[in-house]
């Protein structure tokens, strides 16, 4: 990393910038051949608490970030760019408005989702909720919270459609989504909405930026018949690619290179299970089923 470089590449989700400035606070120091020990002392903290800032496990007070770069001997327009994106970092991201029907483990998620230059995604039961319709959306968080009043269903609604919305930016991420053939035949809110979730998946699958792979029965057993998983991968160089998976009470983010390879492969090896021309024969023929 060049001395003073804190572009982010026009990134604007919080955690994301979190652990851009946590990285490259680790980096300054290194450079500066300072230890955590040194760091921690001009915070009057503890080392453990210099760890946890450079990987973005807290939020990074700009005052810090001021005096860790002092330390460090950084020059003034440097300690500015950084305490700047230390301020952009802990702003809230638009799903803070949602925070009521948003559980703190999936916040991250949403805040990846939205930094992230490429999502994979593996689905064994549901359309990935980037894809889902309005009202085959509605049925799936139904399905979840069968006891939640229509107010705040409708508000986890609004949250997925809106994290929708980054499939229309310019700089739009790459979606490349591998789904079980179980997920067209699971019947959520009746044929007309099977239908209706069908044909938005055909209609994206024709976009340049989003590939939709549907593993057939036929398959067998293979390598990924697991928990759904969704692969980040992002465009700064200083963040490792992020693997998110999930269990009944919460999830998972793992980052650790054995991990996220394994699920990567995972995905590789299901992708060649479903071609391109076949999962569109088999969409269209469900469509056909549910008309």
């Amino acid at each position: 990393m060049s001395e003073g470089r804190t572009s982010t590449g026009g990134t604007s989700a919080p955690t994301v910038l979190r652990m851009i400035l946590g990285r490259r606070l680790q980096e300054r120091r290194q450079g500066a051949g300072a230890s955590l020990e040194d760091a921690a002392r001009a915070l009057r903290v503890t080392s453990l608490t210099i760890r946890r800032l450079e990987k973005a496990e807290v939020a990074l007070k700009p005052l810090y970030v001021e005096r860790l770069l002092e330390t460090y001997g950084a020059d003034q327009r440097e300690i500015e760019e950084f305490v700047a994106l230390a301020e952009r970092a802990n702003e809230p991201g638009w799903w803070h408005t949602y925070r009521d029907v948003l559980p703190n483990w999936f916040s991250a998620y949403v805040s990846l989702e939205a930094g992230a230059q490429t999502l994979r995604t593996y689905e064994p039961h549901y359309v990935t909720g980037l894809l889902q319709t309005h009202a085959y959306a509605r049925g799936v968080l139904r399905g979840g919270f069968p006891h939640e009043a229509d107010e705040d269903l409708g508000r986890r609604v609004d949250l997925r459609l809106r994290r929708q919305g980054l499939l229309d930016r310019p700089d739009a991420p790459t979606l490349w989504v591998v789904m079980e053939e179980a997920v067209l035949h699971r019947v959520v809110g009746g044929p007309e909405v099977m239908r209706e979730q069908i044909e938005r998946l055909l209609e994206v699958s024709e976009l340049e930026h989003v590939s939709v792979d549907v593993v057939p029965f036929t398959a067998g057993a293979h390598v990924g018949a697991c928990a759904p998983f969704t692969y980040f991968r992002f465009e700064e160089p200083e963040l490792p690619d992020i693997v998110y998976t999930e269990v009944l009470s919460g999830a998972m983010y793992l980052d650790q290179r054995a991990d996220v390879s394994a699920h990567l492969e995972a995905h590789n090896r299901m992708s060649l299970l479903a071609s391109d021309a076949d999962s569109k024969a088999l969409l269209n023929r469900m469509r056909k089923e549910y008309s």
